[in-house]
């Protein structure tokens, strides 16, 4: 029963963070997501109903697939993950989801290691760069904290 709540309060935390996360980013990221002169052009265009619609109806299902494709892979380690302190449990979450989901993905990306690798040097500006890395350090501390809460609460 502890494993099917990890996975359940992992998820959720996961989707809270996420979405949370993305829009304040997108308060100040509009450059990044919207118009046609937008950073991600090869993204969906957030300026653009049918585009929006799409992203919009998709979301919060993509993330639910995520959340917990994620916390079952931790499984093993659930009870070490449940014997760290709250701190500990912080920047073990939030470090995780830092570096692995982000930093250093194998999926480039504009904003991580891949990405500076393979992206074209149009893509690479420290301005995009670095407005991605609020989003994902914003994303990652809540996550941490929450998932902290979490295990000291099912242990």
């Amino acid at each position: 029963m502890q494993y099917v709540l990890f996975v359940i309060l992992f998820t959720l935390a996961h989707v809270f963070s996420y979405t949370i996360a993305g829009a304040v980013a997108l308060k100040f990221s509009k450059n990044l997501y919207e118009e046609k002169e937008r950073v991600c052009d090869f993204m969906r265009d957030m300026a653009d109903d049918a585009e929006r619609s799409h992203v919009e109806k998709w979301f919060l299902p993509a993330q639910f697939l995520r959340g917990p494709l994620m916390a079952v892979i931790l499984l093993p380690l659930f009870s070490a993950v449940t014997d760290l302190s709250f701190f500990i449990a912080v920047l073990f979450f939030g470090g995780l989801m830092f570096i692995y989901t982000h930093l250093s993905s194998v999926s480039p990306f504009i904003d991580n290691i891949e990405g500076q690798v393979y992206f074209k040097k149009s893509y690479l500006r420290k301005d995009y760069f670095w407005k991605f890395q609020y989003e994902m350090l914003m994303y990652s501390v809540l996550f941490g904290f929450l998932m902290a809460a979490a295990v000291t609460w099912i242990m």
